[in-house]
C-alpha cells in the first residue's frame, strides 16, 4: 500500500529466536572527551546494521537508541550527550539508511512504515542491538530510549527481550497506529490547533473518525499490559502529532493495574521534547533505576 507523504508523522528521532549478532570493530577506537567511541556491525534478521558504541568511564547504565519514522542514521549528538552523563550508549543507522543494510520503509518512499510487519521488524533490530550492548558490559542494566514512532517499537522489543530493564519514550503514542492517523489528519499539522480545539474534540475525532487507510493496527497497550518493565514517558502538551491527554489517561489505567509507568508533561512543548529539561529528567530517572538494579 502506498501512502501519501504526510501519512506517517514522527519527526524525531524478537519473535522467538533472533539471528546471531555479529559484533566487531570496523575502525580504530576513537576518544571524545574521555568517551571511547567504537564502530560496530551487528546482524538482525539477515541484515547487517552499522552503528557506534559510546562508552564513558564508569558507566551507570546502558541504553539503545530507537529511531522514529524518518530515514535516520545513528544519533551521534544524543549518544554523546548521554555518554557524557554516564550512560553506555549504542546507536545505529536505521535499516536501509547510512551504512546499514536492508530496506527503509516509510513515507519518503511511499510505503507504510507503521504496518505490523515493519514495526515488528524494527523491534527485532532494537532487540538485536540490546544483545550487542549486553555483550559489551554484562553488568549494567539496559534500557531502550526513543521518540515518536519508537512508542510502538519499544514495547514490542521490551516484551520479546528479557534483557530490557527500563524504557524512556519521548512524545510517544500509547494509542493505536490507526488512532494516531485519525488525530494527525484532524490536526492537519496546524500550529494553532490547540488554540481552537479542546481535548474533547480531539478524543471524539481520534476515537470515531473514519479511517482513510485500511491496515491492521498496532496497539502498544497490548505489549505494555504484559510488561513489568519501568517506563517513563515525556510529553509536550502542545503536541499535534499525538493526543497527549488521551495517552496520559491510558497510562493512568495501566498504572492503576500496577504497571511501573510514569510520565511528565511539559506545557510549553510540542512534539519535539528533545530539550534540555526533558533530557535531564530522563537521565536522572535512568540513573535512579540503575541504583536500584
Amino acid at each position: 500500500m502506498k501512502l501519501i507523504s504526510c501519512l506517517l508523522f514522527l519527526l524525531f528521532f524478537a519473535s522467538g529466536c533472533m539471528t546471531k549478532s555479529e559484533y566487531r570493530s570496523r575502525a580504530p577506537n576513537q576518544a571524545k572527551d574521555s568517551i571511547l567511541v567504537k564502530e560496530i556491525v551487528f546482524e538482525s534478521e539477515g541484515v547487517k546494521l552499522a552503528g557506534s558504541i559510546y562508552a564513558p568511564k564508569d558507566a551507570q547504565a546502558a541504553v539503545v537508541l530507537v529511531h522514529g519514522s524518518d530515514p535516520v542514521p545513528r544519533m551521534t549528538k544524543l549518544a554523546e550527550l548521554l555518554a557524557k552523563n554516564g550512560l553506555l550508549v549504542l546507536t545505529y543507522d536505521k535499516r536501509g539508511v547510512g551504512e546499514s543494510g536492508g530496506v527503509y520503509v516509510g513515507p519518503q518512499v511511499g510505503t507504510n512504515n507503521i504496518s505490523v510487519d515493519n514495526l515488528t521488524l524494527l523491534a527485532k533490530d532494537a532487540s538485536a542491538a540490546i544483545n550487542v550492548i549486553h555483550q559489551h558490559d554484562k553488568d549494567l542494566p539496559i534500557g531502550l530510549v526513543g521518540a515518536s514512532q519508537a512508542g510502538w517499537i519499544i514495547p514490542i522489543a521490551a516484551l520479546k527481550n528479557p534483557l530490557v530493564e527500563f524504557m524512556v519514550l519521548f512524545s510517544s503514542p500509547t494509542i493505536t497506529t490507526l488512532e494516531q492517523l485519525r488525530f494527525q489528519f484532524y490536526t492537519n499539522n496546524r500550529e494553532d490547533f490547540w488554540e481552537n480545539h479542546t481535548d474533547e474534540d480531539a478524543r471524539e475525532h481520534t476515537e470515531n473518525d473514519p479511517d482513510k487507510y485500511q491496515f491492521k493496527a498496532t496497539d502498544p497497550k497490548v505489549s505494555l499490559s504484559a510488561l513489568m518493565v519501568p517506563g517513563l514517558w515525556l510529553f509536550g502538551e502542545k503536541d499535534i502529532q499525538i493526543p497527549v491527554k488521551m495517552c496520559m489517561e491510558q497510562l493512568n489505567v495501566l498504572k492503576a493495574q500496577g504497571k511501573p509507568f510514569e510520565y511528565v508533561l511539559f506545557p510549553s512543548l510540542g512534539h519535539n521534547t528533545n530539550k534540555t529539561e526533558p533530557l535531564d529528567i530522563a537521565i536522572h530517572w535512568i540513573k535512579q533505576k540503575a541504583l536500584s538494579h
